[in-house]
């Protein structure tokens, strides 16, 4: 019994006296930066400015984040598709990337509570002939790849067994082969539909409608097994909300009511 309970208390001093692991959060506020992804071809979401400096609601949420972690904000460019890539290589701590919060996706990362929420708008070549989502049937249409609207929008054309469906690397990509013609139509967030009408860059595209798609809520994202990081993520966004935060970065970048962040019936 003796030698029992010295090894017991052997173990026990063992265990007080290894150093505790630090988490991510930690590691964070240890180094002094914040590295975010962020996806820069995204208006009003993520852009740069005539100096080539990146703006937008999602840059502007990164820099708050980091404030509040009390580091510096580091703006790490990151194209849709690489996302959550650049996550699990290490490049960046955070994903603040108008990520749609997938339970695929969460099998992989792991999610805040909804921060931002997206309508999807139709928007179409002028000369196509749609007008409408329903008029979309058989015309060839296209969207960024791995976005939650390029997802439904494939999906969609396969239910209607006819047109076709072409995935584009980025929405630059996207609304210049609409301008051009090679898309009849695309689906977007409504805010990305807007800001690249209002933008000019794009000929001969208009905003025709809604598309029937569910509001995509959208996350941010960390390493799945941070949950300290990912606590601290939820409670920012509280705060993003409770502070009215949210509500000036929603006007400044898009203008107009601010939408729920909460799905009906789910989240109290």
């Amino acid at each position: 019994m003796k030698i029992k309970f010295l090894a017991c208390t052997a173990l026990a001093v063992a265990a007080l006296s290894m150093p505790a692991k630090a988490d991510k959060l930690d590691d964070i506020i240890g180094s002094g930066t914040l590295r975010c992804a962020v996806v820069l071809d995204f208006p009003p979401m993520g852009s740069r400015d005539a100096q080539n400096n990146p703006v937008g609601f999602d840059v502007d949420y990164c820099n708050d984040l980091a404030k509040a972690l009390g580091v510096t904000a580091e703006i790490v460019e990151t194209p849709f598709p690489e996302r959550i890539p650049a996550l699990m290589s290490g490049r960046v701590d955070v994903g603040v990337a108008s990520t749609s919060d997938t339970l695929e996706r969460a099998k992989t990362v792991g999610f805040s509570v909804p921060y931002f929420a997206f309508e999807m708008a139709v928007t179409a070549n002028t000369k196509s002939g749609v007008t409408s989502f329903e008029t979309m049937k058989g015309k060839t249409v296209g969207a960024t790849a791995g976005t939650y609207e390029a997802i439904a929008l494939e999906n969609q054309v396969k239910q209607w067994g006819t047109g076709e469906f072409r995935p584009y690397q980025t929405q630059a990509d996207v609304f210049l082969a609409l301008s051009q013609g090679q898309l009849d139509a695309t689906v977007s967030t409504s805010t990305v539909a807007q800001a690249n009408l209002k933008s000019g860059s794009f000929q001969n595209i208009a905003v025709v409608g809604k598309a029937p798609f569910d509001i995509d809520y959208v996350s941010l994202f960390t390493n799945r097994d941070e949950y300290g990081l990912i606590n601290y993520l939820n409670l920012f966004v509280n705060h993003q909300v409770r502070s009215g935060r949210y509500k000036e970065l929603y006007e400044k970048w898009v203008g107009g009511e601010a939408p729920n962040l909460t799905a009906p019936g789910v989240y109290r």
